[in-house]
């Protein structure tokens, strides 16, 4: 009588990009061997919160979670959602200057989101509530809050809502660096057999590749899970993020993380000594 395989879940959101992604796994275009495979799909707040109690064999998360999961969690090589120039954006429903963002309280994804992270770093005096993401533009074009630090499709539409950009903290980010700006990351647990790590990173970059090389045929699959978003838009969006780093971080995906983690740490967002860009 044959093994039963075992089953992987593997987390990811709901959201236009990672759709792309995943598209070849999720439809048995790319099929594992030695597994099979189960996926999860959950907001990032979720997925990071998950990932503190290691939950998921593997799993998207944000850069900013990633410091506290590297007892349980190894960093996969692709996956990566980097890119140059665009970011997490500070929106209003009235016009607000940068000088005045620390005159209100930004609602964020939670402060394990690398979107808090930037902010932090861009202006560390800033006030902040955690809110589910898709209750940020929501919140502020009710006046719930002033001001919302969005991320994911809501780049894509907040002018639909009537809101205004005060900054692309990408953007910042860019003028700052001159580097990529490193917003998740796609690890998997370390209790797990190294034939099966190496497998799930094989599927999941012939996944990557395949949507690459079949761009209209993915695209139309991630538009599912486009956030309202029109097929101009999710293009553009998935566009950005979706690139040669996502394939493989390269020496210049390395230096962002690193950079990032530096900040982060300077201004006390977190205090691990640890290395965690190579681990």
């Amino acid at each position: 009588m044959p093994t039963k395989k075992p089953e992987i879940t593997i987390a990811h959101t709901p959201d236009a990009d990672d759709a792309f992604m995943f598209y070849a796994l999720t439809t048995g275009i790319v099929k594992p061997n030695r597994f099979s495979i189960k996926h999860k799909l959950t907001s990032i707040q979720q997925l990071n919160d998950a990932a503190l109690k290691a939950k998921y064999e593997m799993s998207a998360i944000s850069v900013a979670a990633f410091p506290y999961v590297t007892d349980d969690y190894t960093l996969m090589d692709c996956g990566a959602c980097m890119g140059y120039k665009f970011g997490p954006l500070l929106v209003s429903k009235k016009r607000i200057t940068e000088k005045q963002i620390t005159k209100t309280i930004i609602a964020i994804p939670g402060t394990l989101s690398t979107a808090y992270w930037l902010l932090k770093i861009y202006c560390p005096t800033v006030e902040t509530i955690s809110l589910p993401t898709n209750e940020i533009i929501t919140a502020v074009t009710d006046g719930s809050v002033d001001t919302g630090l969005i991320i994911d499709g809501n780049q894509m539409t907040y002018r639909q809502n009537g809101l205004h950009k005060i900054i692309d903290l990408g953007q910042w980010w860019y003028e700052q660096t001159k580097l990529p700006l490193p917003l998740g990351l796609n690890i998997v647990r370390k209790d797990l057999s190294k034939l099966i790590i190496d497998e799930l990173t094989t599927l999941f970059r012939k996944s990557i590749q395949y949507a690459l090389d079949n761009r209209e045929e993915a695209i139309k699959y991630a538009m599912r899970y486009a956030q309202n978003m029109s097929k101009a838009q999710a293009q553009k969006f998935i566009g950005r993020y979706i690139n040669k780093f996502t394939l493989e971080y390269g020496e210049e995906g390395q230096q962002a993380l690193i950079e990032l983690f530096t900040r982060a740490s300077y201004v006390g967002l977190f205090s691990k000594s640890k290395n965690v860009a190579s681990s």
